[in-house]
């Protein structure tokens, strides 16, 4: 938390916004990307704007996802409340396998690597919290049918756009998307 002192500052200048009442949204990078890659950072930017403290998580020099879910298990491990998790590719990954012990208040994944080779497949795991997937139609590295068969398998929100694995060229269209699910999270 925050000193006392640095409280009671806060509190007097009328900004005091308590740590436990912060609402945070915690980031996951994919394992080509880094922690404010120009995705995280638009997504951020949303976030920011509707009041959400954000949190990249630097799995650089990470290759192993299990290595992944407690960075960013320990990451997490200081938060008052609940995180709103967003991960993309390995990161989305992450954010499934990580979600249900951290009790995720809501999950938003983007390309989502759910089968990665030498882990077990994610694509059977239900999450307790709201989900949003978002996919492209163009993907190479991840196939649109995974991400499809484990909305439907779930009942999750899809969205697929006309757009690759990076999901670049749609950044305005991802970045309503986002704001509307923070919305309802």
């Amino acid at each position: 938390g925050c000193p006392r002192a640095d409280i009671r500052n806060r509190i007097a200048a009328g900004r005091y916004n308590s740590w436990v009442e912060t609402r945070h949204v915690v980031f996951s990078h994919g394992q080509e990307s880094g922690p404010w890659g120009s995705k995280i950072t638009a997504l951020a930017a949303v976030a920011g704007a509707k009041g959400f403290a954000t949190h990249s998580v630097d799995y650089r020099g990470i290759d192993d996802a299990r290595a992944r879910v407690a960075k960013l298990h320990a990451d997490c491990a200081t938060l008052p409340n609940a995180p709103i998790l967003c991960g993309s590719s390995m990161g989305a990954y992450v954010t499934v396998a990580a979600a249900a012990d951290l009790r995720a208040r809501a999950a938003f994944l983007l390309a989502p690597a759910l089968l990665l080779p030498g882990l077990p497949s994610l694509l059977d795991t239900a999450l307790d919290c709201p989900v949003t997937l978002v996919q492209g139609w163009r993907d190479d590295v991840v196939r649109y049918e995974q991400t499809v068969q484990f909305a439907a398998r779930h009942r999750y929100s899809l969205h697929v756009l006309n757009s690759d694995h990076r999901l670049s060229d749609c950044m305005p269209t991802l970045c309503c998307l986002f704001d509307h699910f923070l919305g309802t999270a």
